[in-house]
This record gives C-alpha cells, sequence and structure tokens, in this order.
C-alpha cells in the first residue's frame, strides 16, 4: 500500500523540526518500501550539518564521536510520526566503519556496528527522499562501494552456522524441543543472509522477512518454500527430528548459494 507523502515535509516545517542546515529529509521503514498499511507511522531521518535543538526530543546513544542522535515523535490526523536526526559526520563514520579495509583487517561483522546505525545504513538504499535527494543519491552510491553487504551477509551466515549446529546438537541429545526452537533461528538468519547477499537488507526488522522474500523472489529460495517452512506447515508431531533435519539442509544448501 503507497500512502502519500504530500505535505508532509510543509507539516515538519510548521512544527519546526527542519534546521535551516538540513543536507536532507527522507521517508523510510514501511511506508517507503509499499508495505505500509493505512496505521502505519511515519518514519523520517533527517540530516543535518550541525546539532539541531529540537525541544521536547528524545536522545538515543550511538558509538559515534558524536555520541547521540535525537528523535522527536507526535501525532498528526491520528497517525504517529517519527524524525530521528543525524549529523554528516556520523554519516561519514558509520560508513567508514564498513569500508573495505575494515572487512579485509577481519574486523568481526557480529561487532562492527550496531543496528541503529544498520538500519540507518539499510535505509539510505530504500528510503524516499523528501529534501536533498542528491545527498541521499551520493551516500547510497558511496554505500554501495563499500563492505556493508558483506558485513551483513556474513554476520547472518555466521548466525545461522551457529544455530545449525546447536539444532544437531540438541536432535543428537533428544533435546527435541530446543532443536526445532534452534532449526526455526537458523532458518531465518539463513534466508537473511541469502537475502543480504542479493542486496536485499531487513536483517534487524525480522518481522518484514517474509515481504523481502516475496519482494526478493529467489532462486534459491522459492517465496512458497520459505514459508511452508517459516509456519512449519510440513511438520509432523510423531517425527519432529524430520522437520528439522529438513531445515537444517536447507539452511546449508543456502549458504553455498549466497553471494558476499
Amino acid at each position: 500500500m503507497k500512502l502519500d507523502l504530500t505535505g508532509c515535509v510543509g507539516e515538519l516545517r510548521r512544527r519546526g523540526l527542519v534546521p535551516e542546515d538540513t543536507l536532507a529529509l527522507f521517508n523510510v521503514g514501511s511506508v517507503a518500501r509499499g508495505w505500509a498499511n493505512p496505521s502505519s507511522d511515519f518514519d523520517f531521518y533527517l540530516v543535518s550539518r550541525t546539532v539541531p535543538t529540537i525541544e521536547g526530543a528524545r536522545t538515543v546513544p550511538v558509538p559515534l564521536s558524536h555520541e547521540t542522535i535525537s528523535t522527536f515523535d507526535f501525532q498528526a490526523e491520528e497517525r504517529r510520526w517519527e524524525v530521528s536526526y543525524w549529523l554528516d559526520s556520523q554519516v561519514d563514520q558509520m560508513l567508514a566503519k564498513v569500508s573495505w579495509a575494515e572487512f579485509d583487517a577481519g574486523v568481526s561483522s557480529l561487532k562492527v556496528m550496531v543496528d541503529t546505525e544498520e538500519l540507518f545504513l539499510e535505509r539510505i538504499t530504500t528510503g524516499l527522499p523528501l529534501l536533498g535527494e542528491g545527498w541521499v543519491k551520493e551516500r547510497r552510491e558511496e554505500l554501495y562501494g563499500t563492505a556493508y553487504k558483506a558485513f551483513v551477509t556474513t554476520r547472518s551466515l555466521a548466525e545461522a552456522d551457529g544455530n545449525v549446529e546447536d539444532a544437531l546438537g540438541m536432535l543428537d541429545v533428544g533435546d527435541i524441543e530446543s532443536a526445532v526452537m534452534a532449526a526455526r533461528k537458523a532458518l531465518g538468519h539463513a534466508t537473511d543472509a541469502v537475502l543480504e547477499g542479493s542486496g536485499n537488507y531487513g536483517s534487524r526488522t525480522p518481522k518484514w522477512r517474509a515481504r523481502r522474500v516475496k519482494e526478493a523472489r529467489l532462486d534459491a529460495l522459492p517465496f512458497e518454500k520459505f514459508w511452508a517452512l517459516e509456519t512449519m506447515a510440513d511438520y509432523d508431531a510423531g517425527d519432529p527430528g524430520a522437520w528439522v533435519r529438513r531445515v537444517v539442509t536447507l539452511c546449508k544448501d543456502l549458504s553455498i548459494e549466497v553471494e558476499i
């Protein structure tokens, strides 16, 4: 469902939420990706050169030289709006964290970014610019030249592999329930890995995983196959180990298909 963003800039300006030195304002999340419903929030990222003063904003810590971002939310026309304020210098630092030099140096994919940073970089690729289209386009191209895809894909593969090993070990000792849960987690991470390998990001918002699979049209993982496993359609309570082994086999097969 596409929601109309006409008038959003005017509304934000009327409320004093667009600083004079704004470089870019872009809509992010489900609305930007065309996955919205009538009650979906309007989420925005705003990038400026200097720290804005927004009365009533709350701060969120980030591991960057300027150690916080600000967020401000309000209700308008029965919809929640949220604006997150980032500095251009913070974007520079996040892109530097995912450089090929950092990846080749062996920096851990599990530690390179916190979720807040990963979401920002992911949303550069899917955000809808309302101001500063040139800035968004330039940053998007910079991101494509980094090792971001390699970092997140490697991370998802590692998490999938860990859960596969857990599932098999639990199965060996007869801990069936835990094996099933580990296999479900492995399926999610393996699915994320193959999606990320195709440039479809979003593993830190797993509620949209099915939409991502449907949108990506992956040869290695058709939606019908993914959905049957995700919903455990062929799970047999009389032989749960068979389902675990099917999922584990698929996860191993998917890891071979992933492009880093």
